[in-house]
């Protein structure tokens, strides 16, 4: 399998500081990647030069095959899909959730004058019943609650047909109800050998959908585990990232679960 993403001793330093710090990893085709910190850990750096959006400071960022810095980002984007709480607040909240998913096949974040095919409403149409939004087409984006707008994100995410499909905490601010219903979707997309290679970022193990394969661990800047998710994600890594004694456990279903050790 081939690399989709492939970092090579990478730091991005601001301000004096290295917000990662010698980063090398790989994503080959076909995996689906978690990447677990505590806040400030790295983690949307890390995304932020997944997608391009951000240039290394030192070392070598090759995404789909071509090197940031030698590659017209323009031309990279549209093959790459991104759902987050950053483009979320850029989005129009008087748009329809179907004009919202429609205007990725652009490039857009809003209708103008662009005119749709009949497939690309056919396509956003299908993307949208697959995260079980079909009822919610002609609301409005701002009226959505917080799980439909990400389910709306990610269905936005895939117009595309994107070869890497970056997720950046999309479980966040969701309730109990909201969060296992979008893991509970996550993992039939992960499972789809047809869906892209995905990376998402997140705080909490119970967020892994089944279907995920491998874990990054990052701690201020540094990663300190990366491999497939049987062997890495073990309660003395998870102790080590989070700086806290940690127990790690997967039940029948495939979920991971995490809790400290009581206080003495």
């Amino acid at each position: 399998m081939s690399d989709v993403l492939e970092l090579v001793d990478v730091s991005v330093v601001r301000e004096g500081r290295a917000l990662v710090d010698q980063v090398s990893w790989s994503v080959k085709e076909g995996e689906r990647w978690v990447i677990l910190g505590p806040n400030g850990a790295g983690k949307t750096t890390l995304l932020n030069l997944a997608s391009s959006y951000l240039f290394p400071t030192k070392g070598r960022a090759t995404i789909l095959g071509e090197r940031l810095g030698k590659v017209d980002v323009f031309d990279l984007r549209p093959r790459i899909g991104i759902a987050g709480i950053a483009l979320a607040d850029k989005l129009p909240r008087g748009q329809t959730v179907l004009q919202t998913v429609l205007t990725a096949a652009y490039g857009m974040t809003a209708h103008w004058q662009e005119r749709y095919e009949d497939i690309d409403e056919q396509r956003a149409r299908a993307f949208l019943d697959r995260l079980g939004m079909t009822e919610y087409l002609d609301r409005r984006f701002g009226t959505l609650s917080e799980g439909e707008r990400k389910r709306t994100l990610i269905a936005r995410a895939m117009m595309t047909d994107p070869e890497l499909l970056l997720l950046d905490e999309p479980a966040a601010g969701l309730d109990l109800g909201g969060r296992e219903d979008l893991v509970r979707r996550l993992g039939r997309l992960a499972r789809d050998p047809y869906a892209p290679s995905m990376v998402m970022v997140t705080h909490h193990v119970e967020e892994i959908a089944p279907g995920f394969t491998h874990v990054l661990m990052i701690r201020q800047g540094k990663v300190l585990a990366a491999g497939p998710l049987d062997l890495e994600l073990t309660s003395a890594n998870l102790s080590r990232c989070f700086g806290l004694p940690l127990i790690v456990e997967r039940n029948g279903s495939d979920r991971w679960t995490a809790q400290g050790l009581p206080l003495s």
